[in-house]
């Protein structure tokens, strides 16, 4: 069930009981500010494992060097990145060397949910 919908300037952050969907921006390119809020507000929200499931239903890049620090947060159990494009999906395979916590690709959000949900069970 959702809790709570976060709209920042370069996102939309969808919080619900044990996993966070992230929607970013059109062209955004996702640094270590941007990271450092994202990482802020999960901190805040959750005392007890999540997942954070980044749908990329935009067009937008990322540093991977924000994955070590991201890595770190306590309460992260797992990563998941959810897009249809192939070049998407190619560059989230370079961003998951980067990550050394659960991380895994999906065509379908739904899918990433479940996978979520069974990552947390686990923990």
């Amino acid at each position: 069930m959702l809790e709570t919908v976060v709209k920042l300037k370069f996102c939309t952050l969808s919080f619900y009981d044990r996993y966070v969907i992230a929607e970013i921006n059109e062209g955004v390119h996702l640094d270590h500010q941007h990271n450092e809020a994202l990482i802020e507000i999960t901190e805040n929200h959750y005392s007890k494992p999540f997942v954070y499931i980044t749908n990329r239903i935009n067009s937008y890049s990322v540093d991977p060097n924000v994955y070590p620090r991201t890595t770190r947060v306590k309460n992260l159990a797992g990563f998941a990145v959810v897009s249809r494009v192939h070049m998407a999906k190619l560059n989230a395979q370079i961003e998951q060397m980067f990550f050394s916590k659960p991380f895994e690709i999906f065509s379908d959000l739904e899918d990433a949910i479940n996978w979520a949900k069974d990552l947390i069970e686990k923990n």
